[in-house]
C-alpha cells in the first residue's frame, strides 16, 4: 500500500464519516476531511463516500491523503532555555506547548526552527530534513530536557546509547488516583491504536517492547506525584503505560479524563533529568531541569501530601 493511503475502520455505528476521519487522521480538521470526501479521496467498497454518510460498525474506509506540501525549513528566533551546549551537543529545557519538529498542522514555530536559528548549520543531518539533530522527542504538551546532536558522529553515539538504554531519561508526572505501591514497573508492548491513529495502545499487534519504571514521590487525595524512568522510548510511552494500570496522567485528554482537571490543559509531565556519556570526551553528563511553574501550581492546588 502507498505511504499516503490509509485504512480506517469504524468500531461503532451511528457516527458521521467526516467526524470519524477527523478524529483518526493526524493533522486533519473536520473541514479538511470534508474536502477529501468531496474530492473522492475516501472510498468504501471502492465507491466514493459522501461527507454526511453515517458509519456502520465494521465499515473500512480507504483514504488517499494528499502529498504534503514542501515548506522550506528555516531558522526562527524563538527563545531557548539552553541547559548545556558545546561543539557536539545541545540540551534544551523545552516549555510545554512547543512542538519539537514540523508536522501537519505545525509547519513552523517548532523547536527545530529555534535550533536552526541558534545553531546555524551545525546540526546533525541524520534526523532527516525535517528533524535535523533531533535524537529523541518530547510531546508538545510535555516539558523538560531534550537533546540534539550537532554532528553526525555525536548523533550516532547518542542514538546507540538510546538503543542500549544507557542514555537515562527521568520524568516527573502527576497521575489520577492513589498508587498503593511505592514503586513498580510496567512492561507492556506499545503499538498504534487499532481504530484511532492519533493514539497509541498497549497491544500485541504490530507493537514494540516498552518498559517504564515508576516510583511514588508523594500522595495527595485522589492523585499521586510519580517519578518515571524510561527503559525504552516509545511514542506516548509514559502516558499509555500509566493509563494502562488505571492511573492516567492528570490533564491528559487522550488517555485520561475527557475534560479539564485542576485547570490543566495537556498532561502534567516533565522531563526532569537526563544522563548520557558525552560522545567526544567519554565523560558522564548529568543534567536537571527544575519543575516548571505549571507543575508547581498543580501541586499547590492538590494541597498537603498525605
Amino acid at each position: 500500500m502507498d505511504d499516503n493511503v490509509v485504512l480506517i475502520t469504524a468500531e461503532e455505528s451511528g457516527e458521521r464519516v467526516d467526524a470519524l476521519l477527523a478524529r483518526s487522521l493526524d493533522g486533519f480538521s473536520r473541514s479538511a476531511v470534508q474536502r477529501l470526501l468531496e474530492g473522492g479521496a475516501v472510498l468504501l467498497d471502492e465507491k466514493a463516500v459522501r461527507k454526511n454518510y453515517v458509519c456502520a460498525a465494521g465499515d473500512s474506509f480507504t483514504v488517499t491523503l494528499p502529498e504534503p506540501a514542501e515548506i522550506p525549513l528555516v531558522g526562527q528566533d524563538i527563545p531557548l532555555d539552553v541547559v548545556f551546549e558545546d561543539a557536539d551537543v545541545i540540551v534544551v529545557n523545552k516549555p510545554r506547548g512547543l512542538v519539537v519538529h514540523p508536522a501537519p498542522g505545525h509547519p513552523d514555530g517548532t523547536l527545530v526552527n529555534a535550533l536552526l536559528f541558534h545553531c546555524g548549520d551545525s546540526l546533525s543531518g541524520i534526523g532527516g530534513e525535517k528533524r535535523p539533530g533531533i535524537v529523541h522527542r518530547i510531546d508538545k504538551d510535555s516539558s523538560g530536557l531534550i537533546i540534539a546532536a550537532k554532528n553526525d558522529a555525536a548523533h550516532l553515539a547518542l542514538s546507540a546509547q538510546l538503543s542500549d538504554h544507557s542514555l537515562c531519561r527521568e520524568y516527573e508526572a502527576i497521575v489520577r488516583g492513589r498508587l498503593r505501591e511505592d514503586y513498580g514497573t510496567v512492561d507492556a508492548p506499545i503499538g498504534r491504536h487499532p481504530s484511532d491513529r492519533k493514539r497509541m495502545a498497549v497491544t500485541q499487534k504490530a507493537s514494540r517492547s516498552a518498559v517504564t519504571h515508576w516510583e511514588v514521590v508523594a500522595r495527595y487525595p485522589g492523585y499521586t506525584h510519580v517519578r518515571c524512568r524510561l527503559e525504552t522510548g516509545r511514542t506516548h510511552q509514559i502516558r499509555v503505560h500509566m493509563a494502562s494500570i488505571g492511573h492516567p496522567l492528570l490533564g491528559d485528554y487522550t488517555y485520561g479524563a475527557p475534560s479539564p482537571d485542576k485547570g490543566l490543559e495537556g498532561q502534567c509531565l516533565h522531563a526532569r533529568r537526563l544522563r548520557f556519556v558525552h560522545p567526544s570526551s567519554g565523560e558522564t553528563v548529568e543534567l536537571e531541569a527544575p519543575l516548571p511553574d505549571y507543575f508547581l501550581e498543580v501541586l499547590k492546588k492538590l494541597g498537603i501530601p498525605e
